[in-house]
């Protein structure tokens, strides 16, 4: 199975919020995970909310900053390049879309051209519908 990470998962993952133990089994299944630094930013801010509100205590981001920088250091991570911003810029079919999901769902196409069976993973229902309507599957089923 080959994989785009997009945030919503990851931070479930790294916040061990109750879908996190699913996309952690998902990652790790994986044959190839492929991301974005769009994914690294987002997670990392996530962490850093979390421990500046107290949600998470500064053990916990202290661990989820490492469990990010292991995985992302296993991943394929994708710059952004100005193809995935000329793609996000378009209508997709299935609108309305908001500015960081449409780069999203822009890596997503962009990573599937040299990848043809890439699944998305994402936790957001308007990732997962937008990407359904260019034809990419979304994990968790």
């Amino acid at each position: 199975m080959n994989i785009y990470a997009e945030s919503s998962a990851v931070a479930a993952w790294l916040l061990r919020e109750p879908q996190g133990t699913d996309i952690y089994a998902i990652l790790v299944a994986a044959t190839h995970v492929v991301s974005s630094d769009l994914t690294l930013v987002e997670c990392d801010r996530a962490i850093h909310r979390g421990a500046a509100t107290r949600r998470v205590s500064s053990a916990a981001a202290k661990s989820a900053s490492s469990d990010l920088t292991a995985a992302a250091a296993k991943w394929d991570v994708i710059n952004l390049l100005p193809a995935i911003v000329e793609r996000a810029r378009r209508p997709f079919p299935s609108e309305p879309i908001r500015t960081l999901d449409a780069l999203h769902v822009a890596w997503a196409l962009h990573a599937r051209a040299a990848i043809p069976d890439l699944a998305i993973l994402s936790l957001d229902d308007r990732i997962r519908r937008v990407a359904q309507s260019v034809g990419i599957a979304s994990l968790p089923t």
